[in-house]
């Protein structure tokens, strides 16, 4: 039995780590007064897992958080309320330039800390680009990477500074704009094996997303074995109510289910114009298996 340690010495207080700093203030300030709402999808990976062995077969790697990236900014041309901000007095600002935010773990030292990158038009932007984008941000030194080097810097800034600073960009758009730029936020653990989360509604999009696992689902009444993956949409209410911000995420399930064929296939094209893109999901039969 471990033996009990004095009252004085049962805990340690220490200062919170200044590396934190961001992901505390998009917490505590921006998400403060947000109306959070959940939805979570199942989604088919099946056509996207054959997606990324037909790059894979062209020698270019492909993350399922690229693909995801660019199928979020597609269907958010359709859908501008999940890509609007709120302001003071009942007003709104619609970000018309879509850009695609996502958390990234790094350390400052021993210090794991979470910061933001941010691909700006992924809806336009070649998969293999955004692929690139992302790994920049995962393996780049920071201070090679602006946005980063920027959320260090702002990080040890005075919190009077800092506090000015979130409250014009909640304020005003063009600030917003400089300093915050992203139409909608992604938060992946999927690599850890988690299944689903629900992210703090930083934004008025913000979707969480678990792993591919194989699961058996119900296909045409048979119980086929397929990549499932799910996702969860954590929507600001006051900005986005529940039936649109459904059909949002039908856009996104559609696309990621192969209705971006149309947006992939030159870039298979380019290397091999006998490469065929795999079948939507809902043509494909128990036969499939993971590239």
């Amino acid at each position: 039995m471990q033996e009990k340690l004095p009252n004085e010495q049962a805990f340690s207080v220490t200062d919170e780590h200044r590396a934190r700093w961001n992901v505390l203030d998009m917490i505590t300030v921006i998400a403060k007064g947000t109306v959070p709402t959940y939805m979570f999808m199942d989604i088919d990976m099946t056509w996207a897992e054959g997606l990324r062995g037909q790059f894979k077969d062209l020698g270019r790697k492909i993350t399922v958080t690229a693909i995801l990236l660019k199928a979020i900014g597609i269907a958010q041309r359709s859908h501008p309320a999940s890509r609007t901000a709120a302001l003071p007095f009942g007003k709104r600002a619609i970000l018309n330039n879509i850009v695609a935010g996502f958390t990234v773990e790094r350390f400052v030292g021993s210090q794991p800390a979470v910061f933001f990158g941010a691909i700006e038009a992924p809806d336009t932007k070649p998969l293999e680009l955004i692929s690139e984008e992302l790994k920049g941000y995962g393996t780049a030194e920071m201070k090679d990477v602006d946005h980063l080097a920027t959320q260090h810097w702002f990080n040890y800034m005075p919190w009077l500074f800092r506090q000015a600073v979130l409250w014009f960009g909640q304020r005003f758009p063009s600030v917003r704009l400089r300093h915050m730029g992203a139409t909608f936020g992604l938060s992946s653990l999927g690599k850890f094996g988690i299944k689903a989360l629900i992210p703090p509604c930083a934004s008025t999009s913000t979707f969480g997303i678990g792993e591919v696992e194989y699961r058996p689902v119900v296909r045409d009444g048979k119980v086929e074995v397929r990549p499932m993956m799910t996702i969860t949409l954590n929507f600001d209410h006051r900005m986005i109510d529940g039936a649109p911000a459904a059909r949002f995420m039908q856009d996104i399930r559609q696309l990621m289910e192969g209705g971006l064929e149309s947006h992939v296939a030159e870039s298979l094209v380019k290397k091999d114009k006998d490469q065929k893109l795999p079948a939507p999901a809902s043509q494909l039969s128990s036969t499939y298996s993971k590239a």
